[in-house]
């Protein structure tokens, strides 16, 4: 029986890649570096940080990436947050589940991800959110959920997670958990949804006395 939900954060709960898309040229602007092309923002939308910056200046090599890395870690993330779109039915979906299952997020943004939280007032909503900083590994490997998963004592067939991407799968695959993915149709998974009220129809939130 379900008992866990777990978010996925850029492309799930946001729709994020045009935040993503200014943020990254951002960085690469100020080094005096052009702008990245679309298989860069691919990489960036899905990855980590860290992997993020060494991939768009792997082609610098005038450039220090420690010296990203300090201009970054002084970079006010608030004037990008006006690129991001909360998905619009996603406090609808909150309002539903959250009485019955418990919530998290496994996310591969770092020290952003604290800020958004609070900027659209979903803090309480969550009852954990395990990022790249607080894993010991990102996504796809598997630490986020496992570390979810000793947090509430439940096990992988207990646990849903809602991604939009490959690195998802992966995570998701490394603990045999389900997946369910977001406006994704050609990502493998075992259900496919294009909102988040249509999740509420699937199986697992199903119970014996009828719809969640």
């Amino acid at each position: 029986m379900l008992k866990l939900v777990v978010f996925d954060c850029d492309g799930v709960m946001f729709s994020s890649r045009e935040s993503n898309r200014i943020y990254y040229n951002h960085l690469l602007q100020a080094f005096s570096c052009p702008p990245m092309d679309e298989a860069e923002l691919y990489y960036v939308h899905i990855h980590n940080v860290n992997n993020s910056v060494a991939f768009i200046f792997r082609n610098h090599p005038q450039v220090s990436i420690a010296a990203v890395h300090a201009y970054r870690s002084s970079l006010d993330y608030s004037p990008f947050l006006q690129y991001m779109e909360m998905e619009p039915d996603l406090l609808q979906f909150l309002e539903i589940i959250k009485p019955r299952f418990h919530t998290a997020i496994s996310t591969n943004r770092t020290d952003t991800m604290e800020i958004i939280l609070d900027t659209f007032g979903l803090r309480p909503w969550f009852e954990m959110v395990v990022t790249a900083t607080v894993a010991a590994k990102p996504k796809p490997a598997p630490d986020g959920l496992l570390m979810i998963f000793n947090r509430f004592q439940v096990l992988p067939e207990e646990t849903i997670y809602i991604g939009d991407s490959v690195i998802d799968g992966e995570h998701c695959a490394s603990v045999g958990v389900d997946l369910i993915a977001f406006k994704n149709n050609a990502l493998p998974a075992r259900y496919h949804v294009e909102d988040f009220m249509s999740i509420i129809e699937l199986p697992p939130f199903q119970t014996a006395a009828g719809r969640c």
